[in-house]
């Protein structure tokens, strides 16, 4: 029952790293654009909204960077310190960038307050057309990066798109507020600023998701039962498993890994038991789509009649 030799399964892994990488890079270009644009407007338009906006891309820059550097130690092969890869520096980066998002929430607040009690000028009108470019480019490129999360399932990209999502909503919100503030007149100078300090509560609440997502990959949470459910057919689909006493699954960033105990007849010999465990990781493992780097196989013996 020997098989046929497979491609290294950690391959995938690198590739989606090394595309991850490559995703994020676009981002952080994107973010230094947007910033100079956005402080450029938030100067010489005479609104605050922007220029935390602004400061916001800018930092952003900063968390993209752990990102990238996050799956840059992903994409790395195992080796005698980390046997079963570095996917996990992944979601750790990810749960960083939550950090990041909570401090950029409190800093933006925080000058939104004291621009509230601070009198100033209203804004400038040609600041609206900004923003509203702002949103359409944001909101296309976290999807962007939704879509390359969900193909390789990396928790990271799917914060990282959280987060051009969480920009988004502050810039519409500057949106709002400028147009308030213009409509308004004198005496409404200030709602920009009010703007800033509600989108800041959006802030917070994509922090807590995104925080929540990548601790539950740093913790090891079950994957979902119809994952699990995929696994346990292929397993049960190779002759000679007659039954399957536990399964379990868990994600190291990029990747699954596969702990798996297959019940087969206690009459056959160790070398039998071998191939039948042996076909079971190999099927697991060539199930691109699941993204299954390593499988452990225990092999239980039980009677013909399925009985222990």
């Amino acid at each position: 029952m020997a098989s046929a030799p497979l491609s290294d399964p950690h391959a995938r892994t690198r590739s989606g790293a090394t595309a991850g990488a490559r995703l994020v890079l676009g981002g952080i270009g994107l973010n230094l654009a947007l910033a100079a644009v956005k402080f450029a407007g938030g100067v010489f338009g005479n609104t605050y909204a922007l220029i935390a906006d602004g400061a916001e891309s800018t930092l952003d820059v900063l968390s993209s960077l752990l990102v990238w550097a996050g799956f840059r130690v992903a994409a790395r092969p195992p080796d005698a310190n980390h046997p079963y890869g570095h996917g996990k520096a992944e979601p750790l980066a990810a749960l960083a960038v939550a950090g990041f998002v909570f401090l950029m929430a409190g800093w933006v607040g925080w000058h939104a307050v004291l621009e509230i009690i601070t009198p100033h000028r209203g804004p400038a009108w040609w600041t609206l057309p900004l923003l509203a470019g702002v949103v359409i480019v944001k909101l296309g490129f976290a999807r962007r990066m939704r879509r390359a999360g969900d193909t390789i399932g990396s928790t990271a990209l799917g914060v990282e798109a959280l987060h051009h999502w969480s920009d988004a909503i502050t810039s519409a919100a500057a949106f709002v507020g400028i147009t308030i503030a213009l409509i308004g007149g004198e005496g409404w100078e200030a709602a920009d600023d009010w703007a800033a300090l509600v989108a800041c509560l959006a802030i917070l609440f994509n922090g807590a998701t995104m925080g929540w997502q990548a601790l539950g990959d740093v913790m090891d949470t079950a994957v979902p039962a119809d994952f699990e459910s995929e696994v346990r057919a292929l397993a049960l689909g190779v002759d000679g498993v007659k039954a399957l006493h536990r399964v379990r699954v868990r994600k190291s960033g990029l990747s699954y890994l596969v702990d798996i105990q297959v019940r087969v007849d206690g009459e056959l010999t160790v070398r039998a038991g071998h191939d039948i465990a042996h076909a079971v990781k190999d099927v697991l493992l060539a199930s691109a789509p699941h993204r299954i780097s390593d499988v452990t196989v225990h092999v239980e013996p039980v009677k013909s009649d399925g009985s222990e």
